[in-house]
């Protein structure tokens, strides 16, 4: 059988997306629905088997070799099971048995949706041609993969590179995770937005308190919108080098819905860097914006797919 393409899913707290996916990176099959993220676990179930249902149907399914699966987490993909924080009804959910039965038994790899991202960014954006790259999402949360000697680093539980629960703060907020400090506790969209709201900032006549709202402010110039972006640029760079002082990345690329806001949040970010990348070893790494935008989450689990369908060639040989 000729199996050229891969299935790929893109699991969140929103939408539950799905494609079959060619080795260049292109979508030829598109299948969505909206994520039921508060009902039961089998509920939310229903819709990955009607995403699926709609990919088998199609004549190009029987070309699919495997499925990769990016889904908000955590993950773990020793045991095949999710427990996204954003969908309560799956708690330790063996979502990788339950999406091979209904593939007909195809191999499937599962990744954090962080790790989805660089996957994506590495193979076909920002991050092609870097051996050693940071690909982060920051939107409702931070998260993050990690690209090191040009190959995906997923670790052992696919969360490797999630870098929105490192600690910049040790005195700072409590974080939902349970630790202090977060980065994504400072560079989120909501706690960008709820930053400036208690220190004074107001939105405008249509009421919009979003992050994309005050980075319009900021843009316009209103010094409390331009602080809590500058907070979560602070933020957002001392988690950027400690991981480059760690793993020595030469780039990182930033991605989601705050990732739009342009100059409003890399300008400062750019700036703090300098005050925190400081060795010599870091002195020139890279920020940049993300190029792959909604689709990255798609073609990320197609890749860690690929890339799992030739490791096995390899050890069949």
């Amino acid at each position: 059988m000729h199996t050229d393409l891969v299935a790929a899913l893109d699991i969140g707290g929103t939408k539950i997306a799905g494609a079959l996916v060619d080795r260049q990176g292109r979508i030829l099959v598109r299948a969505q629905r909206p994520t039921p993220a508060r009902e039961g676990g089998e509920t939310v179930m229903r819709a990955v088997d009607a995403v699926l249902d709609e990919l088998t149907a199609s004549p190009l399914w029987q070309r699919a070799g495997a499925v990769g699966i990016g889904s908000a987490g955590p993950v773990d993909a020793t045991a095949g099971t999710v427990s996204p924080v954003n969908v309560p009804g799956w708690r330790d959910y063996p979502l990788v048995s339950r999406v091979r039965t209904a593939a007909g038994g195809l191999p499937v790899e599962l990744i954090g949706d962080g790790v989805a991202i660089a996957a994506a960014e590495h193979w076909q954006g920002a991050a092609r041609g870097h051996d050693n790259a940071l690909c982060m999402v920051v939107s409702t949360g931070v998260g993050g993969g990690l690209v090191l000697g040009g190959r995906l680093h997923p670790g052992p539980t696919g969360n490797a590179g999630h870098i929105g629960h490192i600690s910049v703060d040790l005195d700072g907020d409590l974080c939902p995770c349970g630790s202090r400090g977060c980065v994504e506790r400072i560079a989120s969209g909501p706690n960008i937005a709820r930053r400036a709201l208690d220190n004074g900032w107001r939105p405008g006549p249509d009421g919009d308190t979003s992050a994309a709202a005050v980075a319009a402010a900021a843009r316009a110039g209103d010094p409390v919108a331009v602080a809590s972006f500058e907070r979560a640029a602070r933020a957002l760079a001392a988690g950027i080098a400690a991981t480059a002082t760690l793993v020595e990345i030469d780039i990182a690329v930033i991605g989601g819905g705050v990732g739009k806001a342009g100059e409003v949040l890399f300008a400062p970010l750019r700036q703090a860097l300098t005050e925190y990348a400081t060795l010599s070893f870091v002195h020139r790494l890279a920020v940049t914006p993300a190029q792959m935008g909604t689709d990255a989450g798609l073609v990320g689990a197609a890749a860690a797919a690929l890339a799992r369908s030739a490791d096995a060639a390899v050890a069949a040989v």
